[in-house]
């Protein structure tokens, strides 16, 4: 409630058309943190403008930028290709903030230091030694500040390792926070970076090497300490330094979002192309009485005059409101320190360039623009006072989105109008590692090229990952997830592989409804369930990890029914095709194709065909009679002969792998029909085509009940795990025989040793009797108790088992 006691209007959607179509879709709206109608602005309901919160582009994408990016494809595809609304999708890339700033810098002043020290040699000299010994005293002055300030390089591990303990280690200390059930913390994190920065290049200090590896190894080092020497002296007006690293780093972002499948921006917005129109949004900004410029030349959002005027400030986390850190965070690392600002909690408008950072001019000096003005402005430029979707990470919440919506209501709002800039903020959850969310000043991260080029992941698998947990929610991968991954994947690759296969070989006949067996009828009416299903987990909220299961669930019952017509397997596939198309896990996918079974990757190479069916071919027929009870020699050497091959010769240089197992299988098939091999042989050769040779090429022949042939597919992840699962087994029961049999003979050999004592003897070593009878059984114990009828039941059968022992044991001796 602002001073006056006038309150801010509550959410309300808009309202379209009495006529207007729409879904029953409601959404998971962060403004209301409640799920509301989805109503666009539009009053016809069919376009829908969205906004997305680009990267910060500095350098590669990793995971959780995939998570983000990936989690708000999946959503616009859902509302493009399901609901079939018109998408305007715009999206900015911050190319000019205080990370570009110190980066660009820093990579300037790094490619100038090393060109100036260049030596023909690539030998180390001793100018750049000493260089490099103060930039590590820098470094650690200000990272590792419990260290003794002189810490030479020589004495640093040793210092390390007195001064932080196990933190000095990141194994170890892992562990031992694991064994405490203690997460790791970001400053855990921090402090193992720059402990592994600091070790690095003191390892390159003791041992300096040429000239590149030297440098590879120190220019972590380096860069912090030429920028605190020079950074200052740098042009303000030359914003290249600074545009050649954004833009770079943007290019790579955009091939690493087409790696994953994600749509095409409908327009993409830069901070530097808006400057001018920031200045202007700014401009409006104070003249409307919420914003002030500073001496300095800085202009500060005053958020009192906000709230006095009825609006409300942190919508989205109210709790937040005055959390001085995340306040701190959104206003850059090169704002800290003191500032003229009014109160604390106010935030940067319009940041005046200090030395050695990029200017543009404004009416209140030279500067640049703050960062949540950034969005604030390109969004409402292109997209205009209200906006329908307003979407981000969900770390983006406060302040910067916060901010942004506070911003735009202060530009757009007039006495007695207030506007409602944005009616749906939705906001992705983060992929966590450790309990942290990734990010690159953890180093914790791995990069989206990094994971697609090592193919620990793929981009479908990626894409599953994300789509079997709601989009809100944050995801920890874990061992158990993947494999949840791998198998949701590896089932769908399987049905769509079968239904291919049976939509390869049926007729273009259609069955009519009284031809249906009563299978038929069960999956048709499970079907039409799950598109109910479906629409229903869609509409709420976009509930895509309850689609995934209806698709497994779906697809299991289809595995499972006997006796199923062809026409209901091809009902099925086309309709589960056009789902997973939706959801871009088919790069390759074309909705206005409805007869299209499965997605890209189910095929085998084109190089591989002429070669690979032939061969899967001869197998099967070699089988076939192998498996008959009668082996005919003179026919399976006949079907080797009779091998076409329907390719080129010569044989194209990426097919001569498939060519060389096919050659190898007929001579090997030949030699053994000409050696009247039995079925045993034949089998195992067919097997070890199987297993080994066609396995080693990334393909997998399916053998199933005769007389279908093999079916002839590409390896995928699920096979593979399969594989090592039964592998692992296998080496599993074979190392616990190998355990029970050196156990069996330890014993043997035990009982062996135990057969030498003499019966009469066998009681007496043992100190726990005083008295024995004439046989050597015990009659009073140490004691001085006598022994009780009982214990001397068992003392008697125990010596007679020894006797008997003893006797077989004299017997052997005798013999030898």
């Amino acid at each position: 409630m602002a001073s006056d006691g006038r309150k801010q209007p509550p959410w309300r959607p808009p309202k379209a058309q009495p006529d207007a179509q729409l879904p029953r879709l409601k959404v998971d709206n962060s403004l209301t943190r409640s799920k509301d109608d989805f109503v666009p602005v539009d009053p016809t309901g069919k376009v829908v403008t969205w906004y997305a919160c680009g990267p910060t582009v500095y350098e590669d994408a990793h995971l959780g930028h995939a998570k983000n990016y990936v989690s708000t494809d999946i959503l616009r595809r859902i509302m493009k290709d399901y609901f079939g609304f018109r998408v305007k999708f715009v999206m900015n890339t911050t190319d000019i903030d205080d990370k570009i700033i110190l980066q660009g810098r820093q990579q300037y002043l790094l490619a100038h230091f090393k060109q100036e020290h260049a030596a023909e040699d690539d030998s180390v000299s001793d100018s750049v030694l000493a260089e490099v010994r103060a930039a590590f005293q820098h470094y650690i002055g200000k990272n590792l500040p419990s260290l003794p300030s002189d810490t030479a390089a020589e004495a640093f591990s040793e210092a390390v390792g007195k001064v932080y303990k196990e933190k000095a280690d990141p194994p170890l200390a892992d562990a031992a926070t694991a064994q405490q059930g203690q997460a790791v913390t970001v400053a855990d994190l921090l402090l193992r970076a720059h402990i592994g920065t600091a070790r690095l290049a003191a390892e390159a200090l003791q041992a300096p090497g040429k000239l590149p590896e030297f440098f590879a190894k120190t220019d972590d080092i380096l860069r912090p300490y030429l920028d605190a020497l020079h950074g200052a002296e740098m042009d303000s007006n030359n914003h290249k330094i600074y545009l050649e690293l954004s833009q770079k780093f943007e290019r790579r972002f955009f091939e690493d979002m087409d790696a994953l499948n994600v749509l095409p921006l409908d327009q993409l917005t830069r901070v530097t192309e808006y400057v001018p129109k920031i200045v202007g949004f700014v401009e409006k900004i104070v003249a409307n009485g919420f914003g002030y410029a500073t001496p300095d030349g800085s202009v500060y959002f005053d958020i009192d005059s906000f709230e006095k005027a009825g609006h409300s400030y942190s919508r989205l986390e109210p709790w937040n409101k005055n959390d001085r850190a995340l306040q701190a965070d959104g206003e850059g690392s090169l704002s800290r320190g003191k500032s003229m600002k009014r109160s604390e909690n106010h935030f940067a408008l319009w940041k005046a360039s200090k030395p050695g950072e990029p200017a543009w001019p404004s009416p209140w000096g030279r500067g640049r623009p703050g960062w949540h003005i950034e969005c604030s402005a390109m969004a409402s430029e292109v997209l205009g006072k209200t906006i329908d979707i307003h979407s981000g990470g969900v770390d983006l919440r406060f302040p910067h989105h916060d901010n942004e919506l506070a911003l735009s209501e202060a530009y757009w709002s007039t006495p007695g109008c207030q506007v409602q800039w944005t009616n749906y903020f939705i906001h992705m959850g983060q992929l966590r590692i450790r309990g942290l969310k990734m990010s690159k000043s953890l180093k914790n991260y791995t990069t989206i090229r990094t994971v697609l080029s090592e193919k620990e992941w793929s981009a479908r698998s990626l894409r599953i990952c994300f789509l079997l947990m709601p989009w809100q929610d944050g995801i920890e991968v874990t061992d158990e997830f993947m494999k949840a991954v791998v198998g949701w994947e590896g089932k769908l690759n399987n049905f769509f592989l079968k239904s291919l296969d049976i939509s390869k070989h049926s007729s273009p006949e259609t069955t009519t409804t009284d031809d249906l067996s009563i299978a038929d009828h069960q999956l048709l009416s499970s079907l039409a369930k799950a598109k109910d299903d479906v629409d229903t987990a869609l509409c709420d909220s976009f509930n895509t990890s309850a689609v995934m299961r209806i698709l497994s669930d779906l697809v299991t019952e289809s595995n499972s029914a006997e006796a199923l017509s062809s026409q209901t397997v091809i009902l099925l596939a086309r309709w589960v095709t056009r789902i997973v198309t939706i959801f871009g896990l088919d790069p390759e996918g074309d909705l206005s194709n409805q007869d299209r079974i499965g997605w890209s990757g189910l095929d085998i190479p084109a190089p591989a065909k002429p070669y690979v069916y032939p061969t899967s071919q001869l197998r099967d027929k070699v089988r076939t009679v192998a498996c008959s009870g009668s082996v005919d020699h003179t026919a399976i050497a006949k079907f080797a002969d009779g091998v076409a091959v329907a390719a080129s010769a010569p044989v194209v240089e990426s097919s001569k792998p498939y060519d060389h197992v096919l050659q190898q299988f007929r001579a090997d098939i030949k030699a053994l029909a000409a050696l009247q091999a039995p079925a045993k042989e034949l089998l195992a050769l067919c097997d070890q085509l199987r297993d080994v040779h066609l396995w080693n090429l990334g393909i997998y022949l399916e053998d199933r009940i005769s007389p279908q042939p093999a079916l002839v597919r590409p390896l995928d992840k699920l096979l593979i795990e399969v594989r090592k699962e039964r592998e692992s087994a296998s080496i599993a029961r074979a190392k616990a025989k190998l355990e029970q049999e050196a156990r069996e003979a330890e014993k043997e050999r035990e009982l062996r040793e135990g057969a030498k004592v003499d019966p009469l003897l066998m009681f007496r070593a043992s100190g726990e009797y005083s008295e024995w009878g004439e046989n050597g059984i015990p009659t009073v114990d140490a004691a001085g108790n006598v022994v009780s009828k009982n214990r001397r039941k068992k003392l008697v059968k125990y010596w007679e088992k020894q006797k008997k022992r003893h006797e077989e044991w004299l017997l052997t001796q005798r013999a030898a």
